[in-house]
């Protein structure tokens, strides 16, 4: 029996530009920061980059035929900055526009509504070079993108998501220095958190002007367990969960730093900053993968603790343990801390890497991920049960694509992509995924607030 969720949940894939699209250099699109960091030796575990990456830019038309056969309602991918701004500022490119405006008319003729995130991490090259995210002005620009690709799409595109995850960006990007532009600041990156912040404050307040109607997030959150009972390690993983949830979640649902951390933004905040990022949100994206273990590190290491991955769990081929009760853990915990604040909840990403390939009839045969998706719709589904308002899971990935610093070498897809022939073959998974979503009941969800679009 399918995992059950209520009457008008939303069922969906995920996936991002630089990690599906390829042509990097086509119809005006400029370079980005992947595209430089990729560039470099040593910065991607095999070597490879987004330059081709699925050649979704080209092949677009198959995917959204995969989309619809799946038969998952929603879709969320990125739009490209370089592809609308080249050079991050100035007139859109037309032709960047024309290539997401087919995508969008494709997708709601095959009975897919549109999720968009306006930044999944390809900031246009040339805006890194005057200071990216560490400059202030770069959250003027993000605005203009993010105006000019409202009225341009406002009127087909049901939700909205103006920053993907930028706890990763900061502490991966800026920190560091394991995902581009390949900064090691430590501390000094909460400038960047606090930009990222703004953008998504002001680039909320651009979609709407243009008639957006549902925007939301996509944080990247995890319950955060300390390593023992020991009061270092108990303080060690009360300061990161500050740093990797509190930090981005209570900006957005209080107007507020976390009162450990104020006084490190004093310098940052300006009169109407924290009300600028306190933008009213339909929905709050919560992306799932794993819990973090903390411990108190040494006095001499750069940072007050130390990333431990919990034991006794089994792991993907990422080497990530699978532990589905942690959301159910989140979700709830998530619930009782923020109440009245927190907006409908969906699951934007949520996936596991396994590198299953066809075998000699082309059958992927994947039943890990198929164990995967199962345990963790039900954990939502529980989290449900227990009160949480949660409308909608969004797997991660529709397909197998360039997985950041770890290049090719990972498959998240329920789709499988042949990187030599750019071939796409449904695995298990996605016949799994296709059929439980056609075993939910059919029935509308209700009108019941700010959300009920979901």
């Amino acid at each position: 029996m399918f995992p059950q969720l209520p009457p008008g949940f939303r069922f969906g894939t995920s996936t991002a530009s630089y990690q599906i699209e390829g042509a990097v250099a086509e119809d005006g699109r400029g370079p980005s920061i992947w595209d430089t960091f990729a560039a470099q030796p040593g910065h991607i575990a095999d070597g490879t980059s987004g330059a081709v990456a699925c050649d979704h830019y080209h092949r677009w038309e198959e995917d959204v035929a995969l989309l619809k056969e799946l038969g998952a309602p929603g879709y969320r991918f990125s739009i490209a900055w370089p592809r609308i701004q080249p050079t991050g500022s100035g007139p859109a490119n037309a032709k960047g526009l024309a290539f997401y405006d087919r995508l969008i008319d494709a997708l709601l003729e095959a009975g897919v509504e549109p999720m968009v995130t306006l930044y999944h991490w390809d900031l246009p090259q040339a805006l890194e070079d005057d200071g990216g995210w560490l400059n202030r002005e770069t959250i003027d620009r993000f605005a203009e993108y993010a105006a000019i690709v409202g009225e341009a799409f406002h009127d087909r595109v049901e939700h909205w998501i103006p920053v993907n995850e930028p706890n990763v960006v900061t502490r991966y990007g800026y920190g560091i220095g394991e995902h581009a532009p390949g900064k090691q600041l430590l501390f000094d990156s909460l400038h960047v958190a606090h930009h990222l912040l703004l953008g998504h404050g002001r680039a909320a307040i651009a979609l709407r002007s243009a008639g957006a109607r549902s925007i939301g997030c996509a944080n990247h959150h995890a319950p955060i367990w300390p390593a023992s009972d020991d009061d270092a390690d108990v303080g060690a993983s009360k300061l990161f969960d500050t740093m990797w949830n509190g930090m981005f979640i209570e900006p957005m649902l209080l107007g507020r730093y976390p009162g450990d951390f104020a006084f490190m933004m004093d310098d940052l905040v300006l009169p109407g900053d924290l009300a600028t990022i306190r933008q009213p949100l339909d929905f709050y994206g919560v992306n799932y993968y794993k819990p973090v273990k903390v411990a108190a590190a040494p006095d001499e290491a750069p940072m007050p603790f130390e990333l431990l991955e919990p034991l006794g769990y089994p792991l993907t081929d990422m080497g990530w343990p699978v532990v589905p009760d942690a959301l159910r853990e989140w979700l709830i915990m998530f619930r009782a801390r923020y109440r009245a604040a927190l907006p409908p909840i969906v699951i934007t990403e949520s996936g596991c890497a396994y590198s299953d390939e066809p075998d000699a009839d082309g059958v992927v045969d994947d039943q890990r991920r198929i164990d995967y998706l199962d345990a963790h719709l039900r954990a939502v589904a529980t989290a449900i049960q227990r009160g949480v308002d949660v409308r909608g899971y969004y797997t991660w990935s529709l397909m197998d694509n360039f997985e950041w610093a770890e290049g090719l070498s990972q498959r998240f897809g329920l789709v499988h992509v042949d990187y030599e022939t750019l071939r796409r073959t449904p695995k298990k998974s996605f016949r799994w995924y296709a059929d439980a979503i056609a075993a939910q009941p059919a029935e509308p969800a209700p009108n019941n607030g700010p959300a009920a679009n979901w």
